[in-house]
């Protein structure tokens, strides 16, 4: 994206600039928040908005990958999210900056879709939107083809220590509530008990990414936006898709937000991960990437990257074909 050319915006210096003429506001706790942020339920000129305070004391997702900052700012004040295919839908109306101590912390207000996120209770999320997610994703990685970061997205190596034991000895030392990080520790013990052979390539990754960041810098890059969740995700009647919490973007391996994709919603899914990354290559292909020489190391390296992301989180057969993939990705670390 040699050409790419961004318009900054710019932010506001309070939270009450925000919300001046809101009606309504009342604190709200979504059940897929897990990070820690504090959201609020927003009505100004009787439209529904969503408020996300943001600030590394209180979210954990945060302090794990070094972001005093948080990104999303840095995305709305550069002007990329601007620049985003008209397919996704990021819902972002304002930003105010420079909140709470030290001036680290931020608030951002969203358009509520409500209305259109993936009901995630529901179990399986519907072919038809799961083949537009994976072609949408497959718009935004070729229309970004070839980014450089030059804005101060998330660095690749800071992805990987997110869900890192040494995360979860240091929340759970904070005395943090938060489930996930009093879950991870015994999780990847009970993942290197079930699976020693991928434990081996992998847990070593947990405290040293590099290798891995290595190989996965020798392929092409992107803009990825890399939490590509269920409950992140919805479809406008119009299929627009609905791409929510852009807390970890930044230029890397298109391949992150596929093998996360797979990761995280392997239980909602309409078909087989093999079924899925097809689908994702041939929207690739039907954009004019060429895939012929960088695909076999690139697709395994991300895999391998899921696994050090959510490996903790999984068991019997789900991990046993994660395992089989560790075994092919391990040839490409240098």
């Amino acid at each position: 994206m040699s050409d790419l050319r961004l318009s900054p915006r710019p932010v506001k210096a309070s939270v009450d600039d925000l919300v001046r003429d809101a009606t309504s506001r009342e604190v709200w706790k979504n059940a897929d928040s897990l990070s820690g942020s504090i959201l609020e339920r927003v009505v100004i000129d009787e439209k529904p908005y969503v408020l996300k305070h943001l600030h590394v004391d209180d979210d954990w997702i945060q302090r794990a990958q070094g972001d005093l900052i948080t990104r999303p700012v840095i995305m709305w004040r550069s002007g990329l999210f601007d620049a985003l295919p008209g397919c996704l839908d990021h819902t972002i109306v304002d930003v105010a900056t420079g909140l709470g101590r030290n001036g680290w912390g931020a608030a951002i207000l969203m358009r509520d879709v409500s209305p259109w996120m993936v009901p995630v209770e529901a179990g399986t999320i519907p072919l038809d939107q799961h083949l537009r997610f994976l072609n949408h994703m497959a718009e935004l990685h070729a229309h970004f083809w070839g980014f450089e970061d030059t804005i101060g997205l998330m660095p690749m190596g800071n992805r990987f220590f997110s869900l890192a034991p040494i995360m979860a000895t240091y929340e759970t030392a904070r005395g943090t509530k938060d489930p996930v990080p009093n879950m991870v520790v015994a999780g990847w013990e009970r993942m290197a008990g079930e699976s020693p052979e991928a434990a081996r390539i992998v847990l070593p990754l947990l405290t040293n990414p590099f290798p891995l960041c290595d190989a996965l810098e020798q392929g092409p890059q992107t803009l990825v936006h890399n939490d590509w969740k269920a409950g992140n995700l919805g479809s406008h009647p119009d299929g627009c898709t609905v791409v929510l919490d852009w807390a970890f973007p930044g230029a890397a391996s298109w391949s992150l937000d596929l093998a996360w994709y797979l990761a995280v919603n392997c239980d909602l899914m309409p078909h087989t991960k093999e079924e899925a990354i097809d689908a994702y290559r041939d929207a690739l292909l039907s954009r004019g990437v060429d895939v012929g020489s960088w695909w076999d190391q690139q697709l395994e390296c991300g895999l391998l990257g899921a696994l050090v992301f959510l490996g903790w989180s999984k068991t019997g057969a789900e991990l046993d074909w994660w395992a089989d993939r560790v075994e092919r990705a391990v040839g490409y670390l240098p």
